[in-house]
């Protein structure tokens, strides 16, 4: 699981690239105020949400001025209500206000991408199932998204195409068939995981063969995923595969799914269907 200790480097570099495109050559409006003004701000929500982003907050102050102090009342993964206070700042009110936005684009974000994670969660927290994220991610904030992925319950699938092996229709027809193209994954990287992707039962009987670690059904029926998933535990323990759906789940579909026994759900709209949290920063 993805933690803010190991994520320093991405934060630091989403940070730094958020504030050259926003304060370019300098704040003018906030340059207004006497640099000697001090202030305190605070930040609520204005909405129920699943909280997600502090350490991100944490480096835009930081990175504006370092003598900002911040002090949270809630942390990443809290479920919070409309009108809770999440954090006061206080320092210089300069820097309060050049950090404003920044600050709050990087929490009403990655707090989007938690609440709507956090709510699929929920509608299958009666079963086994691990949800996952995909690859559609906000282009530069993958990483944060994915994190924000398991503030609000779900997990990773990989983190982009040199972690492990997703081996899709295009990919099968170059190699020649999915046997081949396991068989050379295998040798190329022993290490990695391969998952391939089917589409029909006559294909998941080809990459459970051929020894696949994960087998996606790509829009299998819920009759075919029980049958998938049948003949996969009736297998050795040692040649069963882990089994994936993916294609079309929706709030209708994804709780049925979840009980036909497959161990993941991949689901795009954890992070491209994410809408911003609402959130409101004043000075007191």
């Amino acid at each position: 699981m993805l933690t803010t200790t190991d994520l320093k480097p991405v934060i630091f570099a989403n940070v730094t690239a958020a504030l050259a495109e926003d304060v370019g050559t300098g704040d003018i409006t906030a340059m207004l105020i006497s640099q000697t003004e001090q202030a305190t701000a605070r930040v609520i929500s204005r909405e129920s949400a699943v909280i997600s982003g502090s350490a991100w907050v944490d480096e835009v102050f930081h990175q504006v001025d370092p003598d900002m102090q911040i002090q949270w009342q809630v942390k990443d993964g809290d479920r919070i209500k409309p009108d809770q206070v999440l954090f006061t700042a206080t320092g210089a009110a300069r820097s309060l206000l050049t950090a404003e936005r920044c600050a709050l684009n990087f929490l009403q974000t990655l707090s989007g991408t938690a609440t709507i994670s956090q709510q699929y969660a929920d509608k299958v927290a009666s079963t086994s199932v691990r949800l996952l994220d995909t690859r559609k991610t906000i282009p530069g904030l993958r990483m944060a998204q994915k994190y924000a992925v398991t503030c609000g319950g779900c997990y990773n699938h990989r983190i982009g195409l040199y972690d492990a092996f997703l081996i899709k229709e295009n990919h099968i027809m170059a190699c020649g068939g999915i046997a081949q193209a396991i068989e050379t994954a295998k040798k190329n990287a022993p290490n990695k995981k391969v998952e391939v992707e089917v589409e029909t039962l006559e294909q998941f009987h080809q990459a459970l063969k051929a020894r696949a670690d994960i087998i996606m059904l790509d829009n299998f029926t819920e009759d075919e995923m029980r049958e998938a998933v049948s003949i996969n535990q009736a297998l050795a323990k040692d040649s069963q595969a882990k089994l994936e759906a993916s294609g079309n789940i929706t709030d209708e579909t994804l709780l049925p799914i979840a009980q036909t026994g497959v161990d993941y759900i991949s689901i795009g709209a954890l992070t491209k269907h994410c809408r911003a949290t609402d959130l409101s920063m004043r000075l007191i």
